[in-house]
């Protein structure tokens, strides 16, 4: 699933049964959400050391950049239930997150504790919640462009290609808390859970959160990602895997998405659409020669 973050227009979706179902559990991509109400609440900065094992503490760019589970578990329990479904609601969970899809579905949000390992769980794992690709690659379009959340659409005729217009949600003001979570996101990418996806040949790199775990006896990958351009961030992509191998995690998705960013790069698409933004000009056009 491929979104333009300054737009919220979906640029390219492969297997949309997958990319508009029910929804599947978001595995530790749902860290960066956590990571953003506990910054916003003040539970933690990103200096704040968490104690994850016996004389052993991190901060949030360590905890994001190896996917952490105790730091997340222990920042949601300071959070509580409640606060950690409110931030997860405004930042589009729980609803849909297109506009005019006709099969795209809500994914879920739990009513109260989880009771397999309750709220702590649920920051680390996001036990109890169902996400959607859409939902996924709205929300880091909203870290992307610093915190419009814009309605996801789906031009699929020319029609609607060419009256193409932005819809907003809402906005959040969360300028301020992203230099943080960004920084864990980019860590995760250049040493990180998201290493496989890292593009040596490029100084400018995307910045991403993996996510590995099982559900209803199938493994899950997932790799959440934006191309990093704070001025101009140019795509939001989300990878999900499914199989029942050990390849289904989320180091694999990163690494499919890695070769589709380096592609990108090779046709001069991601340099393209920063010079369109920068002049005004729409940064995709599914009716042209660009990649899809």
């Amino acid at each position: 699933m491929a979104i333009d973050p300054n737009s919220g227009r979906v640029l390219s979706v492969v297997n949309q049964k997958l990319a508009f179902s029910d929804g599947f559990i978001p595995c530790s991509t749902i860290k960066p959400a956590i990571a953003l109400a506990a910054l916003e609440e003040s539970v933690i900065t990103r200096d704040t050391m968490v104690p994850v094992a016996r004389r052993r503490y991190m901060n949030l760019t360590e905890a994001m950049a190896h996917s952490n589970n105790k730091f997340f578990e222990e920042v949601g329990r300071r959070m509580g239930f409640e606060t950690v479904s409110r931030y997860a609601h405004l930042l589009g969970l729980g609803e849909l997150a297109g506009y005019g899809i006709p099969e795209e579905h809500p994914g879920g949000l739990p009513s109260e504790p989880p009771k397999n390992g309750g709220v702590a769980r649920m920051s680390s794992f996001g036990e109890g919640i169902h996400i959607t690709p859409l939902q996924l690659a709205s929300l880091a379009s909203t870290v992307a462009n610093g915190g419009t959340l814009y309605y996801a659409q789906y031009p699929r005729t020319p029609e609607e290609r060419q009256n193409f217009a932005p819809r907003i949600k809402r906005k959040l003001d969360i300028e301020p808390l992203l230099p943080e979570l960004r920084e864990g996101m980019l860590a995760a990418v250049l040493y990180g859970t998201a290493r496989s996806s890292y593009d040596r040949n490029e100084v400018e790199q995307h910045l991403g959160k993996t996510g590995t775990c099982s559900e209803q006896g199938s493994r899950l990958g997932w790799f959440v990602s934006y191309a990093a351009d704070q001025v101009h961030p140019r795509i939001a992509l989300v990878v999900l895997l499914r199989g029942n191998t050990h390849r289904v995690m989320g180091p694999t998705a990163a690494l499919v998405a890695g070769r589709i960013y380096h592609r990108l790069h090779e046709l001069n698409y991601i340099t393209a659409t920063r010079l369109d933004a920068a002049a005004g000009t729409p940064s995709f056009d599914n009716s042209s020669s660009r990649p899809q």
